[in-house]
């Protein structure tokens, strides 16, 4: 009789350890800078810049 009552208050502790692993846990908000308004260098940049088909020069290799 002793022995049922250990390994079910083993396996009481046991699910109650494993259900609390489960619980979810509150999570810290992540500060982002604030954003600067007006300066996103849309058009700054070189994609999209060649025509349509045709692709820049390969670079100049030399070779020996």
């Amino acid at each position: 009789m002793v022995k049922v009552l250990i390994a079910t208050g083993a396996l009481v502790a046991l699910v109650t350890a494993a259900s609390a692993a489960d619980l979810p846990h509150p999570q810290p908000v992540p500060a982002y800078p604030a954003a600067t308004i007006g300066k996103m260098p849309i058009g700054k940049s070189p994609i999209g810049k060649t025509p349509i088909g045709k692709a820049p020069p390969p670079p100049v290799v030399s070779k020996y």
